[in-house]
């Protein structure tokens, strides 16, 4: 497999990428509309609510928290997740900016 070749580009380009990449699931987009509704929640609350199975449910939401979207506190047997506010602070402006910087120019 080659490499991807991240480091040619900026870490603002690197870090919205991770993020669009995050989010470009319907799972997730289902799971980070869950915790906004709920604002926190245990794993188990959040299987019941999908079509997926336990283990697919923790993939995602591992990829959100890598991502930096969530966050999650061990508490006993089960973690509790919530929207990391201070990283959705941060993403809402990354994709802002993206979005704001399209000023209408029609090339076609």
């Amino acid at each position: 497999m080659g490499l991807t070749k991240t480091e040619e580009f900026t870490k603002t380009q690197n870090d919205l990428a991770s993020l669009a990449k995050a989010i470009g699931h319907p799972a997730r987009i289902a799971i980070l509309q869950f915790l906004i509704k709920t604002k926190s929640c245990v794993c188990g609350d959040i299987v019941d609510e999908l079509p997926l199975s336990q283990s697919t449910v923790s993939q995602h939401l591992s990829e959100l928290k890598k991502a930096g979207l969530i966050k999650g506190e061990i508490d006993g047997p089960s973690v509790c997740y919530c929207i990391d506010e201070k990283a959705w602070g941060k993403a809402k402006k990354v994709i802002g900016e993206l979005f704001d910087s399209y000023t209408g120019q029609n090339c076609c």
